[in-house]
């Protein structure tokens, strides 16, 4: 909360979700849990939060901060943001997401995490797309990654590397993966999820109005993106 006129006023929203969460020591009471979409009862400051992506020393990337500044206010479409979803049993599926319309795409893993198998992925779903709306995509540290190069080089699409150990400048992407944890637990094998399964899970997110879309629909909004650029 901000109330530029009165600074001792001011409050964070880290403040206001931690003071929710001080309760019995710490943890949330146990009837009010029920009504979190995440359903956790603790609450770290998300500075603190452990970081869990395997991930080695990547060789030749662009920092996020070179990013072009239409990137960060969203005004122009095709800018992407990725990560892996992770399942139990080494298992995972690729998400991705438009910044501009959070369009979500969905994409299935069916030999593993490994750069050539991510990467391969990636262009399969990537070449579907009109060139105009694959500008850029932003990923973390993830040795999935370690092949970037030459999937620029094969796609035309430039990928952005976050500092290491921030994964909220793709916040986007996080927030997303957030939201299929609904359908996707933590724990859960991913590796029995079609290709279908997935578009189906990805179709019920891009089909929920949007506030911040003036309650347009992810895919009302992509479809206005790709209708620009035919």
């Amino acid at each position: 909360m901000s109330i530029p006129a009165e600074p001792e006023l001011q409050v964070s929203h880290e403040t206001i979700y931690t003071s929710l969460f001080v309760q019995s020591r710490g943890a949330l009471r146990r009837e009010l849990t029920a009504y979190l979409r995440m359903r956790r009862a603790l609450r770290r400051p998300r500075a603190t939060r452990p970081y869990h992506h395997g991930s080695g020393k990547l060789r030749d990337t662009i920092n996020i901060s070179e990013r072009p500044p239409e990137v960060a206010d969203r005004a122009v479409p095709g800018h992407w943001e990725g990560d892996l979803l992770l399942g139990s049993g080494g298992s995972s599926i690729v998400t991705l997401v438009e910044r501009t319309s959070r369009f979500v795409i969905l994409i299935r893993l069916s030999r593993g995490r490994g750069s050539e198998e991510v990467l391969a992925a990636l262009k399969r779903r990537i070449v579907t797309l009109p060139t105009q709306l694959c500008r850029s995509l932003t990923w973390d540290q993830g040795k999935e990654m370690a092949q970037h190069a030459r999937f620029t080089v094969e796609t035309g699409l430039q990928v952005y590397f976050c500092d290491p150990q921030s994964p909220w400048q793709r916040g986007t992407n996080e927030n997303t993966n957030g939201l299929l944890r609904q359908y996707f637990p933590k724990f859960t094998s991913l590796a029995g999820f079609s290709q279908r399964q997935l578009d189906a899970v990805a179709a019920e997110l891009n089909g929920r109005p949007r506030q911040t879309l003036g309650w347009m629909t992810p895919s009302e909004k992509f479809a206005e993106a790709v209708a620009m650029t035919a």
